[in-house]
This record gives structure tokens, C-alpha cells and sequence, in this order.
């Protein structure tokens, strides 16, 4: 039996071909079409808000419908959200923490307020469903493994926003009726700051071989964990550590100290992560009296940490979506000179390429095009 189409995926397939897009010229037909609804576009993800939750004070959890033009995710990526503010839209990035097995194909995003973030600000004070919201497609590497290379004793370590990646993990771990062993561990500073805790208890007792550990750093507030990570931790956490995949997502102190612990059990490799900012830099990584050009503006600034900060310095506004060189939209042609990827540790080439603004360095005078 042949199989059928529904009218409006014809439909969609028509908006999106190469034609039309052509007889839309110079705009491109979405931006018609969100002239009539803002979700209607055909090359570039939309999502309507379609619950708001304020779980903390802090915090905005949301369950988005995507159009037809998403195309999905794996379970712990990110996208970069866009929200337009006074005219101008504004991109940040923003983990997934639902499965991508979900029944009702909704998203699920939690925004914690940034004091100097005006996007996860304008999300946690003012979303309301509604609300359309810009997606990029789903990117990053720091995802659930296959069925297949999933082994021995799954752990997942996450720190106050960093839960959302290993939450949907959980949740998709759950979906899939994994029978090994897996522990989730999440520190907090209280209990009241805890993101998601009734579900948490609840996904960790359907699992075969759940657990959940809380670890809350406050005075006078006691978790399953006693004070910050440690030796004494790990050893609560699995018995033998060497047979554990640990999957790591935090504020940077609790990241430098699982790390730094497996490392010197020679057990580094065994952890996969993603940070929610930079590493701390290296004192030896500095940009002295460097000093940078912006060619298209003609203007000229002392260098002060990396590229993204220097232009800000100087008065520009180049586009960024994550400051820590995960989603690409800062990155910019570096015209001329030596610059030091924080990510990579690498230095450029000399001439023209590339660079990721927020996580570039300059080592001597870099010229920039912007």
C-alpha cells in the first residue's frame, strides 16, 4: 500500500523548495510567512511557548512545540534560543533537558536568570505561553551514548543549571527501560534550589538500579553528600569508579574537582563533560599590550582578555550566543596576526581564518573583521 502525505508536510515541502524561495528574493519566504504567524517558517526552527513553570525563584522552566522544520535532537544537546528584544534578536544557548522520546514531541527548556544575561532574564521574568521563540538546530557532542556503548555503571554529576543536559539523559535512559546500574548526583547550595527534585526521585526509583544522591552545600542543609566534591564522595558514589562512564555538567569548581580526582586515579578518559563557562584561564595565556584592529568599524583597542571582550571594550556588538565556545556565532575572520583558542589550547596560523571571538586570545597586535 503506497504511503500518503499529509496536505500540510506537501505543503511545507512546497514553501521550502528552491523556487519559491527564489520568487521571495530578497527576503527569503519565511520571513513573509511569519508576517501572518511567527511559527510559520519552512527553513528556520520556530517554537511556540506552550507552558511556563517557575520551579525556584530563579529559574523559568518551558515546554515548547516546534514546527515542522525541526529536526530533532540527542539526548544532552544544546540550541541556541532566539528572542527578540526591542527590535533586535538576541541568541543564547540553552540545553535540552527532555527526551527525545517524549509522547507529545514537545521541548523542554529551563532558563536560570543570568544577572548580566539579558536573554535568560527576559525568559524567567516575562515568558509566557504564546511566546515564539528562534531555534537553531540541536548541536553538541556531549550526548548519551548508544545502547550498544553504554557500559557497566552509568553516573551522572551535574551542579545548579548544569542538571538540564543530564536530566535529559535520565529521562531518556528511562524511556528506553535501561536495566543497568546508574546513580545521578546533584549539588545544590539548598534543597529549595534543586530544579526538577519530586521527578528526579521518581525517574531514579523507575529505573532497575537507580539512585539518586543530593549534595547541598549550605549550612545548616544536609544531603546525602557532606560538603563539596571530594575522595570521600567518589567513594559514596560507585565502589569501583574504573568501571563507571561519568558524565559531567556544573560550575566550574565542581568540574576542576571531578577532574581533577579521576585524573590522578588515571581514570580522566572515563569522563565525558560540558562546561557552562570557560575553564580558568592560564595566567601564561595573556593578550599584554597587544592591541587589536576592528577593520570594517577603523577602530583600534587595547586588548583585554579575549577578542569578544576587547570588541565589547571598544563599543561593538558583535553576535554571540554561549561565551564559551560551544555554538559558534561569534565566530569572525581574523584577518591578520596570532591568536590562542582557549578550547583547543592551539595558536592560529598568522594569516586570514576563523576564529570563535569569545574563546580567542590575541598573542601580539590581531586585526578582525568587524
Amino acid at each position: 500500500m503506497p504511503s500518503t502525505v499529509s496536505p500540510g508536510r506537501l505543503l511545507h515541502r512546497a514553501l521550502a523548495s528552491e523556487l519559491v524561495d527564489k520568487l521571495a528574493t530578497p527576503h527569503g519566504i519565511d520571513r513573509y510567512l511569519e508576517l501572518v504567524n511567527p511559527a510559520w517558517t519552512v527553513h528556520e526552527a520556530r517554537a511556540r511557548v506552550v507552558d511556563v513553570v517557575r520551579q525556584t525563584e530563579r529559574t523559568v522552566t518551558l515546554a515548547l512545540r516546534p514546527n515542522a522544520t525541526w529536526a530533532g535532537f540527542q539526548a544532552g544537546q544544546h540550541v541556541l534560543v532566539g528572542v527578540e528584544l526591542d527590535g533586535v534578536v538576541h541568541q543564547r544557548c540553552f540545553s535540552l533537558a527532555g527526551s527525545p522520546h517524549r509522547p507529545d514531541g514537545l521541548l523542554e527548556l529551563t532558563v536560570k536568570a543570568n544577572p548580566t544575561g539579558r536573554v535568560s532574564r527576559h525568559l524567567v521574568a516575562r515568558a509566557r505561553p504564546g511566546m515564539v521563540l528562534r531555534l537553531s538546530p540541536a548541536r553538541g557532542e556531549f550526548v548519551l551514548p548508544a545502547v550498544a556503548d553504554r557500559r557497566g555503571h552509568l553516573v551522572f554529576i551535574s551542579g545548579g543549571s548544569g542538571i538540564t543536559p543530564v536530566l535529559s539523559m535520565l529521562r531518556t535512559l528511562v524511556h528506553e527501560r535501561h536495566p543497568g546500574p546508574v546513580t545521578f548526583v546533584h549539588y545544590a547550595d539548598r534543597r529549595a534550589d534543586v530544579c526538577y527534585l519530586d521527578e528526579l526521585h521518581s525517574l531514579v526509583a523507575s529505573l532497575p538500579e537507580g539512585r539518586l544522591l543530593l549534595g547541598l552545600t549550605s549550612d545548616g542543609e544536609s544531603g546525602d553528600l557532606a560538603g563539596v566534591f571530594g575522595a570521600h564522595h567518589l567513594a559514596a558514589i560507585a565502589e569501583e569508579p574504573a568501571e563507571c562512564q561519568i558524565f559531567l555538567c556544573g560550575p566550574e569548581p565542581l568540574m576542576a574537582s571531578v577532574q581533577a580526582l579521576l585524573g590522578e586515579l588515571g581514570l580522566a578518559d572515563q569522563v565525558r563533560f560540558e562546561r557552562f563557562g570557560l575553564a580558568p584561564r592560564d595566567p601564561s595565556v595573556d593578550p599584554g599590550t597587544a592591541v587589536i584592529g576592528f577593520e570594517r568599524s577603523g577602530l583600534r583597542q587595547p586588548a583585554s582578555g579575549t577578542l569578544l571582550e576587547t570588541a565589547e571594550a571598544a563599543g561593538l556588538t558583535p553576535a554571540f550566543g554561549c561565551r564559551r565556545g560551544i555554538c559558534a556565532t561569534c565566530t569572525t575572520t581574523k584577518t591578520l596576526g596570532v591568536v590562542h583558542d582557549l578550547i583547543t589550547d592551539e595558536r592560529s596560523a598568522h594569516d586570514a581564518g576563523p576564529i570563535r571571538l569569545c574563546v580567542s586570545v590575541p598573542r601580539g597586535d590581531v586585526t578582525v573583521d568587524l
